[in-house]
């Protein structure tokens, strides 16, 4: 079995596939020096520095208690809730996608192999939360409520109601057994919680942050209640390290990622970085890639007079589906943009019947698969934007599996910490996301915080 799955294919972003507009090889070339400088600064950083994530694949004592738990658990229950958001939603609900069957939630048990359905609450809008739990047998439901914090004001209200509709049908005693905190392993009130009241904890790694966790416990425990091989995900997740742990740029994918698309934002003003799978399968990537990049490279930093605004714009599209409603922007708007095809060997295909052999419109399709259109449709576009001016790149997975998706989720991290080395900017914070956190708590009365100081005057731009 092959150790690696994944192919980036970069040559659309070069300018002589571009019609010139793209990136000139010679500057990747005088790139190559700085990564050196930010391969070795990333390095020095992971273990055990604040780069964590890089350390998850070779967990195995906690991927054992997560395994252990997770098999002696699932057969109790129908459904898992995870109450979690951001970083401790979007990975779980991409592995999902990727690596369960279709309308996973919909299959009967047997279709399931008795696993259970997965439902991931991150919004806090009551008119989806309140129809869910009105639907769920909660003493067939078990409950994953993800805070590093503890703190977190859309997951504690969640689990606050969950609590209450459990309590309604369950004896004291009992909460216990329908409830696990996957939190920071020492410190925050789920934890001072689960002393309190005997519940399970699975740790969040104190230099793993959110968006970087969905090979934590964030993301594994889950998964295992779903059947998913989390060892072969890990595995995956190795195999691209040590594809990575070279600082020669032209070898290193996740360098190679990085430094394209910063060097198209900084030199060929593409800020705006498109990912679109061809594959409903990986669409959940595209949102997960969109909270990487943007939280980690959009950032604000010098003061004021001297501040210097960075970061690319992350957008996600679905191919075919958006090729009838985007890429006429793609490849005649400005050229501002890149896009990166996310691509997967078809594990099932649909031939389609030779019905009107003697239509030149649709005799060509008969005997031909769906899985070949599709294919057909992202080279034809890839070529089409390319001959436009607009550059684009694809990572093709051989297999959608486990060790694929585990290539792919760590491919992109990496890519990103090195994109914040290019960008010049911190990768792990958040400032702009904590102002909003603060301003939230004010708001809602927590002690400590004060509401923001709302503009009074004329109300001329309001229109009622």
């Amino acid at each position: 079995m092959p150790d690696n799955r994944l192919v980036l294919d970069c040559n659309n972003m070069f300018a002589g596939r571009t019609a010139g507009r793209g990136i000139e090889p010679a500057r990747l070339s005088a790139l190559a020096e700085r990564f050196r400088a930010v391969h070795a600064d990333v390095q020095q950083r992971r273990h055990p520095g604040p780069l964590g994530f890089y350390q998850l694949p070779f967990e195995e004592q906690v991927v054992r208690e997560i395994r252990t738990f997770a098999d002696a658990a699932a057969p109790n229950y129908d459904n898992v809730l995870v109450l979690g958001i951001g970083g401790s939603a979007l990975g779980t609900l991409a592995l999902r996608q990727a690596l369960r069957p279709p309308f996973w939630n919909e299959l009967d048990d047997e279709q399931r192999d008795y696993f259970p359905r997965l439902h991931v609450l991150d919004n806090v809008d009551p008119a989806t939360i309140a129809p869910l739990l009105d639907r769920l047998d909660m003493r067939r439901t078990f409950c994953n409520v993800i805070s590093k914090s503890g703190a977190t004001a859309e997951t504690m209200a969640q689990f606050m109601i969950v609590r209450e509709r459990l309590l309604a049908v369950l004896d004291p005693d009992e909460l216990p057994a329908h409830l696990i905190f996957t939190t920071d392993p020492a410190k925050g009130v789920l934890r001072q919680l689960a002393a309190a009241e005997g519940i399970a904890t699975l740790p969040v790694p104190p230099n793993v942050g959110g968006r970087f966790s969905v090979l934590s416990a964030v993301g594994l425990l889950p998964a295992a209640f779903m059947g998913i091989d989390i060892e072969r995900l890990l595995a995956g997740a190795a195999a691209m390290i040590r594809r990575c742990d070279t600082e020669e740029l032209a070898q290193n994918p996740a360098g190679l990622f990085a430094a394209l698309q910063y060097l198209a934002h900084h030199e060929r003003g593409a800020g705006i970085h498109v990912m679109m799978p061809y594959s409903d399968r990986l669409y959940g990537f595209a949102d997960w890639f969109r909270q990487l990049w943007a939280e980690s490279l959009g950032k604000r930093y010098g003061t004021a007079g001297g501040e210097v605004f960075t970061g690319p714009t992350p957008v996600k599209a679905l191919g075919a589906t958006d090729q009838h409603s985007q890429v006429q922007l793609y490849i005649e708007g400005p050229f501002d943009k890149t896009v990166t095809f996310l691509a997967g060997a078809h594990d099932h295909d649909l031939t389609v019947p030779p019905a009107y052999p003697d239509s030149p419109e649709l005799g060509y399709l008969g005997g031909r698969t769906l899985g070949e259109l599709l294919d057909a449709e992202r080279h034809a576009t890839a070529a089409a934007l390319a001959a436009s001016g607009r550059m684009n790149m694809s990572i093709n997975l051989e297999r959608i599996d486990a060790h694929a998706i585990g290539e792919l989720v760590m491919l992109l991290q990496i890519a990103t910490v090195y994109a914040g080395g290019l960008y010049g900017v911190d990768p792990l914070d958040q400032p702009g996301v904590e102002l909003g956190k603060r301003l939230t708590y004010g708001l809602m009365g927590r002690a400590g915080f004060e509401p923001p100081v709302l503009t009074t005057g004329e109300a001329r731009w309001i229109s009622r």
